[in-house]
């Protein structure tokens, strides 16, 4: 059986000062997408407070960094918008009308911005200096999240209700093919020349191979599997389960799972801190969480209703 790790909810006078202690040499700025606020918040970590509220339009999900890292590009899905936000001021440089945006994600050589339009059954081309729109194509029922190959020539999009994966080649414009992976299919990451696509209708990640379009095994997590999310030291895969509120880190070569870590409220989304903590958005609990992964200790802060995207900008201390 594997070990499961200690839950502590603190109070916000005794998380800022844990927060404090932990992470004595930066004093990290967290962007926080509350869906159904609808609003994007930042919290200062040294106080677990919030300190700027941005309202969107109708309904935030997902975020994404741009290459230059200069601005941070928020999806309001609903509201048909994408936020351009300076990370370091919360200031909103511009507004930009795109139609549905739910995930979206540059390439990873930086030329071309990728929106999945969960509601109207899109995924859009944009040239990522615009955004300008290159060309759409029509992925079936509900396209969901999206993945890269490294050399950024072919798309990778889960599409959500048609258990399916579509892969696009973006070099030629065209979807190359559509398989079966598994019911509702949310989060995608490429891994070592596999996808990793975490499988909400079940309890587990699928590994497929994109060459033979094939699952060959499965990482099981618990039930609503949902997004993995690769640290920036590589050493560890983190996955996470909505229904049954697990983050599960997962050994990168092998592909076991390494620890179980129970986190109530229904983890989604993840980001890393420059002191190694994870944060993590607790969807059905209006909280986000950070895990510290040496000890296991999970302290909360609350935010909005539904968080889901969720961004770390670090920042020194003043």
């Amino acid at each position: 059986m594997l070990p499961c790790l200690r839950h502590a909810s603190l109070g916000a006078g005794v998380l800022a000062l844990a927060l404090a202690a932990a992470a004595p040499a930066h004093a990290d700025l967290i962007y926080v997408l509350n869906s159904t606020d609808p609003s994007i918040v930042k919290i200062d970590t040294r106080t677990g407070e919030e300190v700027q509220r941005i309202d969107s339009l109708r309904e935030v999900h997902h975020l994404v960094l741009s290459p230059d890292r200069k601005e941070l590009l928020i999806a309001d899905s609903s509201g048909n918008e994408i936020l351009f936000v300076e990370p370091a001021t919360g200031t909103v440089l511009r507004r930009e009308r795109i139609s549905n945006p739910y995930h979206l994600d540059f390439t990873p050589d930086g030329r071309l911005l990728v929106v999945a339009s969960l509601r109207r059954g899109q995924v859009d081309i944009y040239d990522a200096n615009g955004p300008r729109l290159l060309d759409r194509f029509r992925a079936g029922n509900k396209p969901s999240h999206i993945a890269f190959s490294p050399d950024s020539r072919f798309a990778y999009i889960t599409i959500q209700g048609d258990g399916t994966v579509m892969a696009i080649d973006l070099q030629e414009r065209r979807i190359l093919w559509q398989a079966n992976v598994g019911p509702e299919p949310a989060g995608i990451l490429w891994h070592r020349g596999r996808l990793i696509i975490g499988i909400m209708g079940r309890d587990y990640f699928a590994v497929m191979n994109p060459e033979t379009r094939q699952v060959e095994s499965t990482i099981r997590v618990g039930r609503g599997a949902h997004t993995v999310f690769a640290s920036p030291d590589g050493k560890t895969l983190w996955a996470t389960s909505r229904v049954q509120s697990r983050i599960a880190e997962i050994e990168p070569d092998t592909l076991q799972v390494r620890r179980i870590h129970e986190v109530p409220g229904g983890p989604d989304c993840i980001a890393f801190a420059p002191d190694g903590a994870v944060w993590a958005t607790l969807r059905w609990a209006g909280r986000i969480a950070r895990l510290d992964p040496a000890s296991g200790e999970v302290s909360t802060i609350r935010v909005g209703r539904s968080p889901h995207g969720i961004f770390v900008q670090p920042r020194a201390i003043q």
